[in-house]
Protein backbone atom coordinates (compact mmCIF):
# COMPACT_ATOMS: atom_id res chain seq x y z
CA UNK A 1 0.00 0.00 0.00
CA UNK A 2 1.41 3.38 -1.19
CA UNK A 3 1.47 5.35 2.03
CA UNK A 4 -0.33 9.02 2.19
CA UNK A 5 2.45 11.09 2.04
CA UNK A 6 4.10 9.60 -1.14
CA UNK A 7 0.36 10.11 -2.98
CA UNK A 8 0.08 13.62 -2.02
CA UNK A 9 4.33 14.47 -3.49
CA UNK A 10 3.36 12.54 -6.45
CA UNK A 11 0.40 14.37 -6.93
CA UNK A 12 2.43 17.60 -5.89
CA UNK A 13 5.11 16.63 -8.13
CA UNK A 14 2.51 15.69 -11.69
CA UNK A 15 0.97 19.08 -11.10
CA UNK A 16 3.92 21.03 -11.56
CA UNK A 17 5.45 18.70 -14.46
CA UNK A 18 2.24 19.60 -15.90
CA UNK A 19 2.29 22.88 -15.42
CA UNK A 20 5.93 23.48 -16.60
CA UNK A 21 6.48 24.47 -20.76
CA UNK A 22 8.04 21.44 -22.76
CA UNK A 23 12.02 21.72 -23.47
CA UNK A 24 13.52 20.25 -26.49
CA UNK A 25 16.45 17.79 -26.34
CA UNK A 26 20.00 18.83 -28.10
CA UNK A 27 19.34 18.17 -32.00
CA UNK A 28 15.57 19.21 -31.53
CA UNK A 29 15.84 22.82 -31.54
CA UNK A 30 13.73 24.43 -33.91
CA UNK A 31 15.67 28.19 -33.81
CA UNK A 32 15.26 31.48 -31.61
CA UNK A 33 11.59 32.53 -31.12
CA UNK A 34 10.11 34.87 -33.71
CA UNK A 35 9.44 38.16 -32.22
CA UNK A 36 7.04 39.23 -30.58
CA UNK A 37 5.28 42.75 -31.28
CA UNK A 38 4.95 44.49 -27.85
CA UNK A 39 2.81 47.74 -28.97
CA UNK A 40 1.36 48.79 -32.12
CA UNK A 41 2.92 50.07 -35.36
CA UNK A 42 2.60 53.93 -36.15
CA UNK A 43 0.45 53.92 -39.14
CA UNK A 44 3.11 54.41 -42.72
CA UNK A 45 2.55 54.93 -46.13
CA UNK A 46 5.30 54.64 -49.53
CA UNK A 47 5.31 56.27 -52.63
CA UNK A 48 8.28 55.07 -55.32
CA UNK A 49 9.01 55.82 -59.07
CA UNK A 50 12.03 55.47 -60.71
CA UNK A 51 13.73 58.26 -59.32
CA UNK A 52 12.36 58.76 -55.78
CA UNK A 53 10.94 56.57 -53.01
CA UNK A 54 9.42 58.39 -50.41
CA UNK A 55 8.04 57.17 -46.91
CA UNK A 56 5.85 58.72 -44.76
CA UNK A 57 4.86 57.79 -40.90
CA UNK A 58 1.70 59.24 -39.07
CA UNK A 59 1.91 59.70 -34.96
CA UNK A 60 -1.10 61.39 -34.53
CA UNK A 61 -1.30 64.60 -36.31
CA UNK A 62 2.13 64.86 -37.05
CA UNK A 63 3.26 63.16 -40.69
CA UNK A 64 7.06 62.69 -40.69
CA UNK A 65 8.30 61.97 -44.44
CA UNK A 66 11.68 60.29 -45.63
CA UNK A 67 12.49 61.13 -49.02
CA UNK A 68 15.51 59.66 -50.68
CA UNK A 69 16.57 58.77 -54.76
CA UNK A 70 15.48 54.66 -55.63
CA UNK A 71 18.53 53.64 -56.80
CA UNK A 72 20.95 54.15 -54.10
CA UNK A 73 18.75 55.38 -51.18
CA UNK A 74 20.42 58.64 -50.74
CA UNK A 75 18.34 61.29 -49.19
CA UNK A 76 17.48 64.04 -51.33
CA UNK A 77 19.32 67.60 -50.86
CA UNK A 78 17.06 70.65 -51.41
CA UNK A 79 13.91 69.19 -52.45
CA UNK A 80 10.88 70.63 -51.98
CA UNK A 81 7.47 68.32 -51.24
CA UNK A 82 3.69 68.92 -51.39
CA UNK A 83 1.20 66.36 -50.77
CA UNK A 84 -2.61 65.67 -51.18
CA UNK A 85 -3.67 63.42 -48.51
CA UNK A 86 -7.03 62.86 -48.63
CA UNK A 87 -8.25 65.84 -50.82
CA UNK A 88 -6.36 68.28 -48.64
CA UNK A 89 -3.18 70.00 -49.70
CA UNK A 90 -0.25 69.93 -47.64
CA UNK A 91 3.39 71.74 -47.83
CA UNK A 92 6.10 69.52 -46.40
CA UNK A 93 8.48 71.53 -43.83
CA UNK A 94 12.00 69.93 -44.39
CA UNK A 95 14.14 69.26 -41.43
CA UNK A 96 17.68 68.19 -43.10
CA UNK A 97 18.21 66.30 -46.15
CA UNK A 98 15.55 64.08 -46.78
CA UNK A 99 13.65 64.84 -43.73
CA UNK A 100 10.30 66.80 -43.81
CA UNK A 101 7.17 66.81 -41.80
CA UNK A 102 3.33 68.00 -42.24
CA UNK A 103 1.43 69.47 -38.64
CA UNK A 104 -2.19 68.10 -40.08
CA UNK A 105 -4.97 69.85 -38.68
CA UNK A 106 -6.87 66.90 -37.64
CA UNK A 107 -5.81 63.16 -37.22
CA UNK A 108 -7.24 61.18 -40.01
CA UNK A 109 -9.85 58.81 -38.84
CA UNK A 110 -9.52 54.87 -39.71
CA UNK A 111 -9.29 54.35 -43.30
CA UNK A 112 -7.58 54.39 -46.31
CA UNK A 113 -6.40 57.69 -47.42
CA UNK A 114 -4.57 58.32 -50.75
CA UNK A 115 -1.58 59.67 -50.50
CA UNK A 116 -0.40 61.71 -53.90
CA UNK A 117 3.36 63.44 -53.60
CA UNK A 118 4.61 66.23 -56.07
CA UNK A 119 8.53 66.22 -55.67
CA UNK A 120 11.11 68.66 -56.89
CA UNK A 121 14.73 68.38 -56.73
CA UNK A 122 16.64 70.53 -58.80
CA UNK A 123 15.55 70.00 -62.50
CA UNK A 124 13.62 66.28 -61.38
CA UNK A 125 10.19 67.00 -60.74
CA UNK A 126 7.86 63.73 -59.70
CA UNK A 127 4.73 63.08 -59.16
CA UNK A 128 4.52 59.54 -56.29
CA UNK A 129 1.13 58.09 -55.34
CA UNK A 130 0.67 55.47 -52.20
CA UNK A 131 -2.45 54.77 -49.64
CA UNK A 132 -2.20 55.33 -45.95
CA UNK A 133 -4.44 52.66 -44.22
CA UNK A 134 -5.31 53.44 -40.64
CA UNK A 135 -6.36 50.76 -38.59
CA UNK A 136 -8.53 51.43 -35.54
CA UNK A 137 -6.49 49.67 -32.21
CA UNK A 138 -10.09 47.87 -31.92
CA UNK A 139 -8.43 44.06 -30.94
CA UNK A 140 -6.33 42.74 -28.20
CA UNK A 141 -2.77 41.08 -28.31
CA UNK A 142 -3.52 37.54 -28.44
CA UNK A 143 0.39 36.84 -26.77
CA UNK A 144 -0.37 38.91 -24.24
CA UNK A 145 -3.55 36.47 -23.58
CA UNK A 146 -1.62 33.69 -24.13
CA UNK A 147 0.60 34.43 -21.22
CA UNK A 148 -2.21 35.67 -18.39
CA UNK A 149 -3.74 32.43 -18.42
CA UNK A 150 -0.46 30.94 -18.40
CA UNK A 151 0.16 32.93 -15.27
CA UNK A 152 -3.32 32.45 -14.10
CA UNK A 153 -2.69 28.52 -14.29
CA UNK A 154 0.82 28.39 -12.72
CA UNK A 155 -1.21 30.65 -9.41
CA UNK A 156 -3.67 28.24 -9.07
CA UNK A 157 -1.70 24.99 -9.79
CA UNK A 158 0.83 26.50 -7.21
CA UNK A 159 -2.28 27.05 -4.61
CA UNK A 160 -3.51 23.36 -4.75
CA UNK A 161 0.30 22.04 -4.08
CA UNK A 162 0.64 24.15 -1.21
CA UNK A 163 -2.88 23.01 -0.04
CA UNK A 164 -1.96 19.76 -0.20
CA UNK A 165 1.29 20.45 1.70
CA UNK A 166 -0.76 22.27 4.40
CA UNK A 167 -3.42 19.10 5.00
CA UNK A 168 -0.14 16.95 5.18
CA UNK A 169 1.63 18.60 7.96
CA UNK A 170 -1.36 19.49 9.66
CA UNK A 171 -2.31 15.64 9.65
CA UNK A 172 1.43 14.82 10.43
CA UNK A 173 1.13 16.89 13.90
CA UNK A 174 -2.41 15.37 14.60
CA UNK A 175 -1.80 12.02 17.22
CA UNK A 176 -3.19 9.57 15.67
CA UNK A 177 -5.92 7.11 18.04
CA UNK A 178 -5.42 3.20 18.79
CA UNK A 179 -2.18 2.03 19.66
CA UNK A 180 -0.65 -1.18 21.14
CA UNK A 181 -0.53 -1.79 24.44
Amino acid sequence: MISRHLLAALCATLLLVAGAPAQADAGHDHGDAPAVPTGSALPRFTAVSDTFELVGVLDGKLLTLYLDRFADNSPVPKATLELEIGGTTVKAEPHGEGLFEVQLADAPAPGVLPVTATVIAGSETDLLAGELDIHADAHEDAAAQRNWRRIVGGALGGAVVLALLFALARRARTPQAGGAA
